[in-house]
């Protein structure tokens, strides 16, 4: 899978072709994990990974999608976004970073956003990784007991376990305002990390590569990785 992503991004700087993953779960599901993965031997010159801080003072008095455009690829490019626009309508819905109103203009506003993204001819994925609670209860202490993981340790992950049912309501309403048959949401079981990442990788493959690459690419584990279903997600997201 590592040749594949290598051949996948010397294809795209021949191309021209350009690539957005739009990586979003909850905390401690393994966002890190997978970017390293997928940049692991990729050209640092043709790919970025965007985590973007809290807005400035005048970021804030903008159209809230408008940052995250400066930061599309060119061609060639890959772009991975390690939480992204979908901030709105998650973690500044559970802790009140926002309004209401902006918060349901954004639902409104994403799915043409996302539309005109593809229509002009960039590969969006889009991937939302689950994990139990008790799985992020784990994970979360882990950071807070090692040293080398002391960078990832944040406020907020009190908050991850302590508003788990609103980051649930927060999460259905989002994937079901913004699955589209344009820009489509995959889910990715993330409590088995290995399992996961493999799963990812292989959809991200077969979704981007050419098609000579993708075909030797097997297809992800449908028991790990899954297409947003509102009546499946019932049963198979962490609740």
């Amino acid at each position: 899978m590592q040749l594949a992503l290598v051949e996948t991004q010397v294809a795209a700087q021949t191309s021209g072709e350009r690539i957005v993953i739009v990586l979003e779960g909850r905390d401690a599901a393994g966002k890190d994990g997978l970017i390293k993965r997928l940049t692991e031997h990729l050209s640092v010159r043709s790919t970025r990974v965007v985590a973007l801080p809290k807005p400035s003072d005048r970021e804030k008095t903008q159209w809230f999608l408008q940052r995250y455009v400066a930061h599309l690829p060119a061609a060639g490019e890959l772009v991975i976004f390690n939480r992204s626009w979908y901030n709105r309508a998650g973690v500044e819905v559970v802790n009140g970073f926002s309004t209401a109103a902006e918060q349901a203009q954004f639902l409104r506003d994403v799915p043409d956003f996302e539309r005109m993204l593809v229509e002009s001819g960039i590969r969006l994925v889009k991937l939302w990784l689950d994990i139990s609670k008790d799985e992020q209860a784990k994970r979360l202490e882990a950071r807070r007991d090692d040293p080398l993981k002391a960078l990832k340790v944040s406020p907020l992950d009190a908050v991850a376990q302590e508003k788990w049912d609103a980051y649930s309501a927060a999460r259905d309403a989002m994937l079901l305002a913004t699955h589209t048959s344009a820009a489509p949401w995959v889910c990715v079981a993330t409590d088995h990390k290995k399992d996961a990442r493999k799963a990812a990788i292989r959809h991200i493959l077969r979704r981007v590569a050419p098609t000579e690459v993708a075909d030797g690419v097997k297809a992800p584990d449908d028991e790990v990785l899954f297409v947003f279903d509102a009546d499946v997600a019932k049963d198979r997201l962490a609740h």
